[in-house]
């Protein structure tokens, strides 16, 4: 594969945008703002920005227009990811990997070769899962301290939401007995009440807070990275859930040098202590659409493979625990408000069934007395709904923003979290859209993958990439292909205020668009996962080709 370089200098470039652009011989399909999929033969683009699509006979009205045979290939939209990390993917794809590893000790293994050629200091990783393991128990510091015991190690578990560290680690932290978790936050502790290793949501600040920040160039590092990776999955938009004054920084920056690598939708975190002057500082819109930061992620509950989500009832699998509420009803109420006032759209991650209630109570007491209701306000991840619940969505105007893998990446462990009653309002998109609400779809990465392909596979299938289990769990809640792209596509668009600008190959929009190996539309729905990108244009020009 190969990402082109110089991608500022062809966007940039005068030559390619006054030169017409022909590419014929495609299968092209694409959503449109009507809602009706449109099917064409030939794309014709211009200025960076789609001029028109139709069948062959048109490539007569562009007689000097450079022209590209597609090779009889699959052409859809630019994919748009609703849901992710940015820096924190690039920070995975230059880090410590140990998702998919199915021990501690081949963990261990892996931690101990890496520790030997990484820069001194402090060892950071991401991505295991202790429901994969033999004993499905959480990890301890001395399992760490057997394969590295002289660095600190940080891991954070594959959905962000817990770190597993080293002795070493929690020495430096001052981590003792004594120590107390911060409200919206657990301390795992071992039989004797000391603690194991394991600090979940907001505990894991009693270790971060410690580990040096990133520099610059490593943020630089990351982002490129990231780019990369995401262009080469066909992925031309995203959105950043969640990013920190130093990116918010970085971010301005790069859009002033046109040296973005995909477009950003990107969300204040709520959690920065510098959010108040981001928020001054007002809504940030660049005009060729790389950069748009105009929400807040605010941040209701933990996860449900860390048992942190907000429930209702127990826990199937452990009595007497319903999970964290990282806020409460009065402080997401007061993040509102700060948000709306500010002209700022907020999306609240909520995955339980108590966060999901008591976020959609909050957006309606500050709908009454404060207003924000056509902000395009979302609920990222909305997993766990209890069905009473999910109508509010649409009466109140709330975007589901959800992830269709994490429903096949959950499904064997939200089982055991979960009890039927608790799950008849789980990861129900087709729920949501028959009710009327769009779906903005993403992957949540790095705590998935990141691939697309993958996300419109399960949410096609219901099923893992093994294609399990035979019917697609909780099958009823499946979407069909057309649904699904829309999802990945207009409808994500629409929840950053773009779908009169991206998400679909209409003209006057931005000509992002990719080339793909299979036609999504007439293979099977369990190969969608083995597509291939084969060309990425973003804005009229070659991003990446495999």
């Amino acid at each position: 594969m190969k990402l082109l370089a110089g991608l500022a200098v062809l966007i940039c470039s005068t030559l390619s945008y006054a030169q017409t652009t022909v590419i014929h011989n495609i299968q092209g399909y694409s959503p449109t703002l009507e809602g009706a999929l449109s099917t064409f033969n030939v794309l014709v683009f211009k200025d960076g920005k789609v001029v028109k699509t139709g069948e062959k006979d048109i490539i007569k009205e562009f007689p000097q227009a450079t022209k590209i045979d597609g090779k009889g290939h699959t052409l859809l939209p630019g994919l748009i990811d609703a849901h992710g990390h940015v820096i924190g993917l690039g920070n995975n794809l230059l880090r410590l990997d140990v998702r998919g590893i199915k021990s501690v000790s081949a963990i261990g293994e892996k931690l101990r070769d890496y520790a030997k050629q990484a820069p001194k200091g402090w060892v950071i990783g991401r991505g295991w899962d202790q429901t994969l393991w033999p004993d499905k128990q959480f990890p301890t510091a001395k399992q760490l301290d057997q394969y590295v015991s002289d660095r600190p190690v940080v891991l954070t578990r594959v959905d962000g939401h817990a770190i597993w560290v080293n002795s070493k680690a929690m020495a430096l932290a001052g981590i003792d007995a004594r120590t107390k978790a911060p409200a919206g936050g657990e301390i795992i502790r071992s039989s004797d009440g000391l603690p194991s290793g394991v600090f979940i949501d907001k505990a894991e600040q009693l270790i971060k807070s410690h580990i040096p920040p990133s520099t610059t160039e490593q943020r630089q590092l990351a982002l490129n990275k990231a780019g990369q990776h995401l262009l080469s999955l066909g992925i031309t938009s995203t959105h950043d859930a969640g990013i920190d004054y130093a990116t918010w920084q970085l971010y301005q920056q790069r859009a002033e040098q046109h040296t973005l690598p995909v477009r950003i939708y990107a969300m204040l975190s709520a959690s920065d202590e510098r959010l108040l002057p981001m928020l001054k500082h007002g809504v940030i819109k660049e005009k060729a659409d790389f950069l748009s930061i105009r929400s807040v992620k605010i941040y209701a509950d933990g996860a449900l493979g860390s048992r942190g989500a907000a429930l209702l009832a127990d826990y199937h699998d452990r009595e007497g625990h319903t999970g964290l509420m990282l806020e409460t009803q009065a402080q997401l109420e007061s993040l509102l408000k700060q948000s709306f006032t500010h002209g700022y759209s907020a999306h609240t991650h909520a995955i339980g069934d108590k966060a999901n209630r008591i976020v959609l109570d909050s957006y309606e007491h500050i709908f009454k007395t404060v207003g924000g209701k056509l902000l395009r306000n979302r609920i990222e991840h909305a997993q766990i709904v209890h069905p009473d619940d999910i109508p509010r969505f649409k009466t109140l105007n709330i975007i589901p923003s959800m992830q269709p893998i994490h429903a096949t990446s959950d499904m064997h462990m939200a089982e055991q979290r979960l009890d039927e009653q608790q799950l008849r309002g789980a990861y129900a998109w087709q729920t949501f859209l028959k009710q009327g609400s769009k779906i903005a779809a993403g992957s949540d990465y790095p705590v998935e993958l990141a691939n697309p392909f993958y996300g419109l596979h399960a949410a096609v299938t219901r099923m893992s990439r093994d294609n399990e289990p035979e019917q697609g769990w909780r099958a009823q809640e499946k979407l069909n292909k057309e649904q699904a792209l829309r999802a990945f596509t207009i409808d994500a668009a629409y929840a950053a205020f773009q779908e009169h600008k991206l998400g679909s190959l209409e003209k006057g929009k931005w000509a992002d668009f990719i080339l793909i190996d299979k036609d999504y539309f007439n293979i099977d729905a369990s190969d969608i996962d083995d597509i291939q990108v084969l060309q990425t244009w973003l804005a009229g020009n070659l991003a990446y080709q495999q």
